[in-house]
């Protein structure tokens, strides 16, 4: 195996994920499909497949400012699930001894559950 190439996420409504997951959190639409009625996105070189057909999955999108990007969902009306907070801090196992890995949880247009990760 050579990594993750792609990702599933559930959705009811597909132009409403489609707004939520382009014009909200950011991410680069590549592609729309009708039929089946999947839309696709970049997540860094991930796929992130949007399709009513998916499960829900719970996503870690990685952020560089993880106050300044709740307070952006904020603005748009984004459920925030759990306010940031510290989860651990690193002793070397991720890469970055003693770097404090902070997180916070919001659901998105759908229901599904997300989360910020520093």
């Amino acid at each position: 195996m050579r990594g993750l190439t792609q990702v599933a996420q559930h959705a009811d409504d597909l132009d409403r994920a489609t707004a939520f997951y382009r014009d909200v959190l950011g991410l680069r639409h590549v592609a729309t499909y009708r039929p089946p009625g999947l839309a696709s996105f970049d997540l860094d070189g991930v796929r992130l497949l949007v399709e009513k057909g998916a499960p829900s999955a719970v996503l870690y999108l990685a952020t560089d400012d993880l106050e300044a990007d709740v307070a952006r969902l904020r603005a748009h009306d984004v459920a925030i699930v759990q306010e940031p907070h510290l989860v651990f801090t690193d002793d070397g196992t991720f890469g970055t001894r003693d770097k404090e890995i902070r997180m916070a949880a919001f659901r998105d247009s759908e229901g599904n559950l997300l989360c910020l990760m520093t």
